[in-house]
């Protein structure tokens, strides 16, 4: 687990370069306002929140898999991550933030185009 990335993963790198490309500038891996977590991406004026979510340590529905060994753990260490992003998404939003979470194998640019329509829209209405 400690060689395992935090940031930088491929498919948060290619979301935040086609979002990049399209004129969009956002705060990398911040903390989020308030809670000792943090965003992939972080659009503070527009309060969008962008998390890229790897499907294994988030239990995508598409590609989850569950190791054999010491499984038990796992499936309670998984099962957390996903818990703990829901909690995420909900005081985000009680507190006036968007969220937007895309699987590590979702389509980059279609991910960068979702934000650039979210965060536009949102700055739009400030």
């Amino acid at each position: 687990m400690l060689a395992t990335r935090h940031r930088d993963t491929p498919g948060e790198l290619a979301i935040r370069s086609a979002a990049h490309r399209l004129g969009l500038r956002y705060l990398v891996d911040q903390q989020l306002p308030g809670m000792r977590r943090r965003a992939d991406m972080l659009f503070m004026r527009a309060k969008v929140a962008v998390f890229s979510d790897g499907c294994f340590w988030h239990a995508c529905p598409l590609h989850a898999t569950w190791p054999k060994s010491n499984s038990g753990w796992w499936r309670d260490k998984i099962q957390s991550n996903a818990r703990r992003d829901r909690e995420t998404d909900a005081r985000l939003a009680a507190a006036g933030w968007e969220v937007l979470r895309f699987w590590e194998h979702e389509n980059a640019a279609l991910a960068a185009k979702k934000i650039a329509v979210v965060v536009r829209r949102r700055s739009a209405q400030q």
